[in-house]
């Protein structure tokens, strides 16, 4: 669907995302900050700064949205880089496609906060949101529904929130790249009688493995266009010593099928050409060995983190709405005037649902 000059601009775009072996890491962060952080935010989401859980958040609010469900996004930038503020377009059409605020946590990055820094903070985040969450079920609206913690709350800011059953509230896990390792460890990290709260778990290009021994980086003789093992042992190297790189916390994929047990719906989207392909077909498979729901959502001749690059790619559009079609089907149960209110507004802003 993109021409050759599109792609080519897309891959340079996405290879901002990746910290090269020879990289200056500040300059590896001003880059991305350059390239993906923007003014404008698509499709009239608004923008909340809140501290939640002691962490500063960005709260993205579609125009209208489930308040049955938040997503808490880990953002990627291999493990030393990316923001809320570079990570702010791309969260946005998430919580549009997806009809639910997005939660994006400011965690602290190393090499000055190595392993488990980054996990901690959002550990705190969804730990607040957790917390909210058991105070959400009853039933009626949410008037003004907080997703609040102990240093302050952040409020419902608009009445579009609608809440008809009487659960309490899920939370979407979602990541890309190396916030994939850093949310599945937060996962692995939950009390069992925590892991019901988590409606789905959605990855994005995940990073699974980091090992220098990994089979998928060592044996996939494939071209990929954006990343590279020895761009992923770099990050590793700054993000923990060697003597955690097979750590089920900073390499998911080393974690047992029993470690996954309470595991909500998984669903990983990727290009096909993906050095990381192996890993995620791995994944999906551990989990369905475990009982655990996956969709793999494959794209060809799609690249790694592909649906950051809209600009170029209709492809990311396209991707985008697709997981958001997934979300909505699995929770969309408001009533009849409330589902046309929200097929409108959709359709206003260019989001087609079938």
């Amino acid at each position: 669907m993109s021409t050759n000059t599109d792609r080519k601009a897309a891959v340079k775009k996405l290879r901002t995302l990746v910290l090269t072996p020879k990289a200056d890491v500040e300059e590896f962060r001003t880059r991305i900050e350059d390239t993906f952080s923007t003014i404008f935010l698509p499709n009239n989401v608004e923008r909340e700064e809140r501290d939640i859980g002691g962490v500063r958040c960005d709260l993205l609010v579609p125009e209208l949205y489930s308040a049955q469900r938040v997503m808490l996004y880990v953002h990627g930038g291999s493990f030393a880089g990316g923001s809320r503020a570079s990570y702010r377009n791309f969260c946005s059409s998430l919580a549009n496609s997806c009809s639910c605020r997005v939660v994006v946590p400011e965690f602290k990055l190393p090499p000055t906060h190595p392993f488990p820094a980054s996990i901690d903070n959002v550990m705190a985040v969804f730990q607040a949101l957790y917390e909210e969450a058991q105070d959400s079920g009853g039933g009626g609206r949410d008037s003004g529904g907080r997703l609040s913690d102990s240093g302050g709350g952040v409020s419902d800011s608009g009445g579009a929130g609608q809440n008809s059953g009487s659960e309490p509230r899920k939370i979407i896990l979602a990541a890309d790249g190396s916030g994939a390792s850093i949310a599945l460890a937060v996962f692995l990290r939950l009390e069992q009688q925590q892991r019901p709260c988590v409606g789905n778990i959605v990855l994005f290009s995940p990073w699974l493995d980091v090992a220098s021994d990994c089979p998928q980086i060592k044996g996939r003789h494939v071209h990929d266009e954006v990343i590279s093992g020895n761009d992923m042992h770099r990050a590793v190297d700054l993000y923990t010593y060697a003597s955690n790189f097979t750590n089920p916390l900073v390499s998911p994929l080393r974690a047992s099928g029993e470690d996954f047990e309470g595991c909500p719906p998984v669903y990983i989207q990727l290009g096909a050409g993906e050095m990381l392909y192996d890993q995620s077909e791995t994944f999906r498979q551990k989990l369905v060995g475990a009982g655990v729901s996956v969709i793999m959502d494959i794209w060809p001749d799609m690249m790694y983190m592909f649906q950051m690059a809209d600009e170029f790619l209709p492809e990311s559009h396209l991707a985008v709405e697709k997981l958001g079609k997934f979300i909505n089907r699995r929770d969309d149960t408001e009533d009849e005037a409330t589902r046309r209110e929200r097929e409108e507004i959709l359709r206003k802003n260019n989001i087609v649902r079938e």
